[in-house]
């Protein structure tokens, strides 16, 4: 009885290892791990521990719930019912999805057993194949809440003393119940920020308390300053930061120039928007006794004033790159550096790290010099006013700028024929009063100027990351670093496409990457101006895989290069100054740091990347539907964006906003979504409303607080 106890307790052991195993290995499903990986990953170390996860890996394999694919190496077995880890995606309706790394497909979550878990949180699931039919799964445990604050509208409850936070965001469809005592202040129908304090097992609603009050939905301050609290974004420095960052000793001392390579006499220059106020890129340019032209392509030196370690880095880490909303930007490091100290300002010497090539008449480059400098602007250039001497070929530096203009197109040309693809789409800009009104909209349309700025940044992007990777045989040198990579497009995507923009009379070869690139910049090229133009660029986009930042240097698909790195602007992104730090690392001859905490870097500087896409986004879509706001009743032209079960998106070429059309408004039809052809068709009539025809439309509504336009189809 005593040795069936035993044996009961070590089963019931092996069987808890199991789970540790399957809770690890489910983090990347689709890896091959051996059995000392595994034990590493479970923190199972000494040599009993190690013996006890062999057992435990027998029996998950015995049970099926692991395959061996050789001697002592594992991968999960995704066939059988099991636990995976993965980011829930909600939808509207409340149902959801769990991305699972190394699953293609997500795993859908019915809303009934979501439990829970709210948009973004790492999830544990169980797997099923409900009545025989794809993969199902549902929530066993929240294991990482993606946030604890959310901004929504409060409703207090009358004569009850207690009230419900409705938050903004869709994909979360449960209020807030905030009890009296965690009110805080905030009045009926105000805008707040919510704490998430607990979640009741036996309640529907999570409880929360009131930490910020925002102001009245619709004021322009009240939505600005929402966007930056459902993002995390902060709109001011910690006042320590603010005093570190003031401490800076500024002075460009002769001790420090000693150091540098002295490039003040060479001419030099920048060229930005005319309403840029951080300048961190300079050109310089001089003609060599052989011909050949010496490029500077100068860059801030920010790692020289922010040093690792200290609260200044800290804080630029944590935010790790500058937002730009539509009338105001939250930047990475305080303003005293962004826009004074580390800003290549005209006029005055600036230390900077700098890439400086001897290029031939063909754009070849025959000589490069990596390093810190110290530079002085001699004038600074709007791309207006570079444009201007490139188009009349006169005004003041006219020369040296068609000079670097000839050259930049002979790169970029070069890049083409290489397999780069040019996504050259405009950008909605808005004129604002001097109350953030906007009174105007224009579009920001990238010409030669913006060209020759783009070529010579990505010259030095490309060849700082190939002269930390490779040497000077080619080979690999295996340094850590951090690139910029962008993966190879979706092949079932692509595929999509193809078919889709067959039914137009394009044609593409999908035969292998370069014959891809090729028909994308035809196809790019073939549909400008043409009605179908913005949705077929829309489509080409949606094929491409996301560019992040990785250790692993797997290439840039959408530039053509094997090896790329951003290095060109550390005022405003991390990596950047990461890449400044690591450079001139190995230029002091240093050794390769560990991979795994710069990969670390790198995936919290991807992730607020997007974070800071998202709210950009969000607050182009605010000022859209504020510029509407003054035209509804009105009738525009518009070409369908997008399509979806519950109706489609319109957008008015002339300013870009997009509105949505509800199939249920459609009283002619009973209209239903045709996902393959991105098609809206009725079924008793057959008319069509497919993506990229253009069709009359009426501004119905306006509503701020949802960042939604409504409109109604005119026949």
């Amino acid at each position: 009885m005593k040795q069936q106890h035993k044996s009961q307790k070590q089963d019931q052991k092996l069987r808890d290892i199991g789970k540790l195993i399957l809770r690890f290995m489910n983090k990347k499903a689709s890896k091959i791990y051996n059995y000392k990986q595994i034990a590493d990953g479970i923190e199972y170390k000494n040599p009993r521990q190690r013996e006890l996860v062999i057992q435990a890996l027998h029996k998950l394999k015995a049970e099926d719930k692991i395959k061996e694919t050789e001697k002592n190496k594992y991968i999960v077995n995704l066939q059988i019912t099991d636990t995976l880890t993965g980011v829930i995606d909600f939808a509207a309706n409340g149902n959801a999805y769990v991305k699972v790394e190394g699953i293609e497909d997500d795993v859908f979550i019915h809303q009934k057993n979501v439990k829970d878990a709210l948009q973004g949180d790492t999830v544990l699931i169980v797997t099923y194949h409900f009545k025989g039919k794809k993969l199902e799964g549902s929530v066993l445990e929240v294991l990482e809440r993606a946030n604890d604050t959310f901004v929504g509208t409060f409703q207090f409850v009358p004569h009850k003393d207690f009230g419900f936070v409705v938050i903004d965001k869709k994909q979360i469809n449960n209020d807030f119940f905030i009890p009296k005592n965690k009110i805080n202040g905030a009045k009926d129908g105000e805008k707040v920020v919510v704490k998430m304090l607990n979640w009741d097992a036996n309640s529907k609603n999570p409880e929360g308390e009131i930490i910020q009050v925002l102001g009245l939905p619709g004021e322009h301050e009240t939505e600005i300053h929402s966007i930056l609290a459902e993002y995390g974004l902060p709109y001011e420095f910690p006042p320590e930061v603010e005093a570190e960052a003031d401490k800076i000793n500024r002075k460009i001392t002769a001790a420090e120039v000693k150091k540098r390579r002295d490039m003040r006499k060479i001419l030099t220059f920048t060229i930005d928007p005319k309403d840029a106020k951080d300048f961190d890129d300079a050109l310089s340019l001089q003609k060599l006794e052989n011909g050949n032209w010496e490029i500077g392509v100068h860059i801030a030196d920010v790692s020289h004033y922010v040093r690792p370690g200290t609260i200044l880095d800290d804080e630029a880490y944590k935010r790790a790159t500058s937002v730009y909303l539509v009338d105001r930007v939250v930047p990475m490091l305080p303003e005293v550096l962004s826009n004074d100290v580390c800003s290549l300002r005209p006029n005055e010497d600036k230390f900077t790290f700098s890439a400086v090539f001897e290029l031939n008449d063909k754009a070849e480059v025959q000589n490069q010099w990596f390093g810190r400098t110290v530079i002085h602007s001699d004038r600074r250039f709007t791309y207006e006013e570079a444009q201007e001497r490139i188009e009349t070929k006169t005004g003041e530096l006219a020369e040296e700028i068609l000079v670097l203009d000839k050259l930049a197109k002979i790169l970029r040309k070069n890049r083409i024929k290489n397999g780069a693809i040019t996504f050259d789409r405009s950008e909605v800009r808005f004129n604002l009063d001097e109350n953030n009104e906007p009174i105007g909209v224009y579009f920001k349309i990238s010409k030669d100027s913006n060209h020759l700025i783009e070529e010579f940044m990505l010259l030095a992007n490309r060849k700082v990351s190939e002269f930390v990777s490779l040497t000077r045989k080619g080979e690999t040198t295996g340094n850590t670093f951090v690139y910029r990579v962008h993966d190879d497009p979706n092949p079932t995507k692509l595929e999509a496409l193809r078919e889709f923009v067959g039914t137009f009379g394009y044609k593409m070869n999908l035969a292998n990457s370069k014959k891809v690139a090729e028909s994308l910049n035809n196809l790019l090229r073939d549909v400008k101006g043409k009605g179908e133009e913005n949705m077929i660029e829309t489509l080409a986009m949606r094929s491409m895989s996301k560019a992040v930042y990785s250790t692993n240097p797997i290439g840039h698909y959408g530039l053509g290069f094997e090896y790329y790195s951003h290095f060109t602007s550390p005022i405003r992104r991390y990596p950047d100054l990461i890449a400044h730090r690591l450079l001139q690392h190995y230029l002091d001859g240093g050794k390769s740091p560990f991979a795994a905490e710069y990969e670390e870097y790198c995936k919290h500087c991807s992730d607020m990347e997007r974070l800071a896409s998202d709210a950009e986004r969000d607050s182009i879509k605010f000022m859209q539907v504020k510029f509407m706001e003054k035209h509804v009743g009105e009738f525009f032209e518009g070409v369908i964006s997008g399509t979806a079960d519950f109706g489609f998106w319109v957008e008015i070429p002339e300013n870009g906003a997009e509105g949505l059309i509800k199939l249920r408004d459609l009283m002619d039809d009973s209209y239903f979504h045709e996902a393959k052809t991105h098609s809206i068709v009725g079924m008793r009539t057959g008319k069509t409303y497919q993506l990229g025809d253009t069709i009359k439309i009426k501004v119905v509504k306006a509503n701020l607080v949802a960042k939604q336009l409504d409109f109604k189809v005119v026949d």
